[in-house]
């Protein structure tokens, strides 16, 4: 792994400062659409799957269904990624094992039986909210009340 970068100037060090780990905008949305719609989930709660412990943006525990939105940067979008040309060695090694963690929680998530469903942050809130409704209600018993 390659060193730690220095910022190349402070308004860098001001816009990665300003990002956020939970309750992004796109995150909020989402949930504020499925809430209005009468769905009751757990936000960033820890779910156990193997020996790791993972941190889906949504979970629906009863429905074992947890939801990931994505960022495009930090997940590699394959329409909205981008390689930064500033100090690359860093960020190429630190994106790709963002992927790859993505990819392994995935199988973890699905061999300890949860469904997973993931979101772009480009997507549009409406949508993805759709998408996880209908995932919800698919991995639904008969006459289960809404979380």
């Amino acid at each position: 792994m390659s060193e730690y970068p220095y910022p190349s100037n402070d308004s860098v060090t001001a816009v990665m400062r300003g990002n956020r780990k939970k309750d992004t905008r796109p995150e909020v949305r989402v949930r504020s659409i499925l809430h209005r719609a009468g769905f009751r989930f757990r936000k960033n709660f820890s779910v156990r799957a193997g020996d790791k412990v993972i941190r889906p943006d949504i979970v629906f525990t009863r429905r074992r269904l947890v939801v990931f939105i994505d960022g495009c940067f930090w997940h590699r979008c394959p329409d909205h990624g981008t390689s930064p040309r500033s100090n690359s060695s860093y960020w190429g090694p630190k994106l790709d094992r963002n992927v790859a963690r993505d990819r392994m929680a995935d199988v973890l998530l699905d061999q300890s039986g949860w469904t997973v469903l993931r979101a772009w942050e480009h997507e549009p809130p409406e949508l993805a909210a759709e998408r996880i409704i209908r995932a919800w209600w698919s991995c639904a018993p008969e006459n289960m009340d809404r979380e």
